[in-house]
């Protein structure tokens, strides 16, 4: 089933809506010259409803999409840790960290290492976050979207991929460079919303048609009566993908350290809780935010398991001809990641289709922009405006942060195609993101709630924390990487403690963060969402554990 006239109406419909959305929301009244903190922080104007919907826009992608749903099939609902974990992360992070963050006035992460610890530190962490972004976020996204796009509206064989890289690239710059975070936070509103129905759709269709008696609640029991083992939440030490996801480590481990890292120190998160009105309504953005993780696995996770049913037992589910072909490479390894667009380009009928595909779109350009903008914020605020042009106006810091993303998307356009033939890349990008991750996390979390952290101990923790990490990557030493990033915080941790208190014992430091039990009081809607969702967790891991 290939795209007929109606799907391609209703999908370049989205484009030029959202574009024309985009623009619209980040025009600037007349008379008033866009400045940094408009185009930066969306003039400090978010509300909670906003923010949250946005962070889950930047941070569900075809990462999520494709290649966590090449997760659940090649491992199962364990993988949906990473989006039931985060939704108590973010109620962590908004208790625990945002208050200081903002108190602060922060417009990056690296500002708030120049403030406490120095700027040389500042300078290092700024130029590594530049490269992650482009080298990693920005070109694992359009590769993955590329790939995705070249299934469903080509033949699979990666003869669209460069040209949807590309329509990608475009649209997500079409408005994200002239409109900054307004720009994106605002239509993140919209794609927030088309992403969770279009996935929704697809899960709904599949299971629809994963037995021959068809039905939602029969498709549901027959994927978990048929791939039991797919619905476990701990995976036993011999199960194949235990090194992935190493059993009880997730709940207690390596796991807090990515998500840690992730939604409380990453740029292109946190920047929308920047951005708001107040404190107390970043923290419902976060709240509501970890709600919505919670939903998330529905159309991320279940769709690779009804996918891996269908390959290993298609005579028992709806007949498709060639469905184990089409997820077979010509080695004969499986392609996990095609899960989810083959998923598309055989279920979803006319018109959905359109819908479905705009859906997807939406959760990579969405990405994409956040990317692009946190990527112009970090290079314009701490390297360019420092070190560059001291005496900057507000019209050339503007305008240096558009040239900046432009620059950063054409290096990542570059370097994409370089991604493919990469096995379960979600799990990919989590474990070489886990080589510096767990150095960079203690550094904060030290900064932040230890005052005797010195800048001596934080630089030569964060450099140690690099050479510990490849030590416990040796085969010599046998860890999951999940365990390995726990190791290597608490090492780093140690190290940071001993250099710190070596270099000025029984002093605290002087930019050292004073904290009193009203740093991290919250509201009463804050705590009821925080408890509500530590019980549906419980629930949920209880079940599927």
């Amino acid at each position: 089933m290939r795209f007929a006239v109606m799907d391609y109406v209703i999908f370049l419909g989205y484009i030029i809506g959202i574009v024309f959305l985009g623009l619209w929301v980040s025009r600037t009244k007349k008379g008033h010259e866009k400045n940094s903190e408009d185009y930066f922080l969306a003039s400090k104007a978010l509300p909670w409803w906003a923010i949250g919907s946005s962070l889950i826009a930047a941070n569900i992608s075809a990462e999520q999409f494709i290649g966590m749903s090449g997760s659940g099939f090649a491992i199962g609902l364990a993988i949906a840790s990473y989006e039931w974990m985060a939704a108590i992360t973010l109620i962590i992070v908004g208790k625990f960290f945002l208050p200081i963050f903002i108190e602060k006035e922060l417009y990056t992460i690296p500002e708030f290492i120049e403030k406490r610890f120095s700027t040389n530190l500042k300078t290092i962490l700024a130029i590594f976050w530049i490269a992650l972004f482009i080298f990693v976020n920005l070109t694992s996204v359009l590769f993955l979207g590329g790939k995705a796009i070249d299934t469903i509206l080509g033949n699979g064989d990666g003869s669209l991929i460069i040209y949807a890289i590309l329509g990608l690239a475009f649209i997500a710059a079409a408005y994200s460079l002239y409109g900054g975070l307004s720009a994106v936070a605002w239509t993140d509103v919209l794609q927030v919303a088309l992403l969770v129905v279009g996935g929704l759709i697809t899960t709904i269709l599949a299971l629809n048609h994963v037995t021959p008696e068809g039905g939602v609640f029969r498709g549901l029991a027959h994927i978990y009566e048929t791939a039991g083992d797919k619905f476990h939440m701990i995976l036993s030490r011999d199960n194949p993908e235990f090194f992935n996801l190493p059993g009880i480590a997730v709940l207690i481990g390596g796991m807090w350290v990515a998500n840690l890292y992730y939604w409380g120190f990453n740029q292109y998160i946190i920047q929308r809780a920047l951005a708001a009105k107040s404190l107390k309504e970043a923290q419902r953005g976060l709240a509501f935010a970890g709600f919505l993780k919670l939903i998330i696995p529905l159309f991320v996770v279940i769709p690779g398991i009804i996918a891996y049913v269908m390959f290993t037992q298609p005579e028992g589910t709806t007949l498709i001809p060639g469905v184990k072909e089409a997820f077979l490479k010509p080695d004969g390894a499986i392609n996990f990641d095609k899960a989810y667009p083959w998923l598309i380009s055989v279920f979803i009928p006319t018109g959905l289709k359109g819908l479905v595909l705009a859906a997807l779109t939406a959760a990579i350009v969405s990405s994409l922009a956040s990317m692009l903008n946190s990527t112009s914020t970090i290079f314009t605020m701490d390297i360019y405006k420092p070190y560059i042009n001291k005496k900057a106006t507000e019209k050339q810091i503007v305008f240096i942060g558009r040239l900046t993303a432009a620059a950063a998307l054409v290096v990542a356009i570059i370097m994409a195609p370089v991604m493919g033939n990469i096995p379960q890349m979600f799990q990919y990008i989590q474990e070489y993101t886990g080589l510096v991750s767990p150095g960079i996390l203690a550094v904060f979390l030290m900064g932040l709630f230890w005052k005797k952290t010195t800048n001596k101990g934080a630089i030569i923790g964060v450099i140690s924390s690099i050479v510990v990490a490849l030590f416990l990557k040796t085969p010599a030493v046998d860890l999951p990487w999940m365990d390995q990033m726990f190791y290597t915080l608490f090492i780093t941790m140690a190290i940071i403690v001993g250099v710190s208190l070596t270099t000025s014992p029984d002093v605290d430091d002087p930019k050292g963060i004073p904290l009193t039990a009203a740093t991290f009081k919250t509201d009463s809607a804050f705590n009821i969402s925080a408890y509500a969702i530590m019980i549906i967790l419980a629930v949920l891991y209880t079940v599927f554990w």
